[in-house]
């Protein structure tokens, strides 16, 4: 058995994206101990992130440069992906948008014609978590209701495009305890996290579960 991670935030320790991640991993190897684990850690090691721009001009200009960098490193991705029968991304908001890091993932990524629109769908079925955090409240009725543009595109391209059976947890206000306007809205940031482990450990468990029915 093998799992693939990748975590997107630049926080290496206080991370809500990140410890939701550790939670559906933790249950996912309690099913399969001993199983081989893959990380992609962007905050941490990030992609060069003119590498597609290049690569990608490449493509529709003959008279650009080749990027032959970027198409290695695209086989190192694929294979990533191409190798693993389960998966959890932890993915959190900035600036109301997706993280750059995890954006330049995409476009490496999807080089690979095979995880595009027209391709084979060489990942379709396959299991995973995604797992995502945002600092504020995003929800009906909230001040930023509408304001979170990162959920619908990561759940879209990892459903949608690259075709896995995505599983989602998630927790909102993870500013509340560092943010002295947020104080009132602490103890409902509690319950939003706790109620985000456990459904990552759920989640975990019955990827675990998906990967051994196939």
């Amino acid at each position: 058995m093998h799992l693939f991670r990748l975590d997107a935030s630049i926080r290496t320790t206080g991370s809500v994206s990140r410890a939701l991640a550790d939670t559906a991993e933790q249950a996912w190897l309690a099913e399969h101990p001993g199983a081989t684990v893959t990380r992609r850690d962007l905050g941490r090691e990030p992609l060069p992130g003119d590498l597609w721009g290049r690569a990608a001009l490449s493509m529709v200009d003959p008279t650009a440069p080749a990027a032959p960098e970027a198409v290695a490193l695209n086989e190192r991705l694929s294979a990533e992906l191409l190798e693993a029968d389960a998966y959890v991304f932890a993915v959190p908001l900035y600036n109301w948008g997706v993280p750059a890091s995890f954006k330049t993932w995409i476009d490496l990524v999807l080089l690979n014609p095979a995880f595009g629109g027209a391709g084979d769908r060489p990942l379709a079925g396959r299991p995973a978590v995604l797992a995502m955090s945002r600092g504020g409240g995003y929800g009906p009725g909230a001040p930023k209701e509408g304001w979170d543009h990162n959920s619908p595109y990561v759940r879209r391209i990892l459903a949608e495009v690259l075709h896995l059976d995505v599983h989602v947890t998630e927790a909102e206000l993870t500013l509340a305890d560092v943010t002295p306007a947020m104080a009132p809205l602490r103890g409902r940031a509690a319950e939003l996290l706790k109620t985000g482990h456990e459904h990552a450990a759920l989640h975990g468990r019955r990827i675990a579960e998906l990967v051994v029915r196939a």
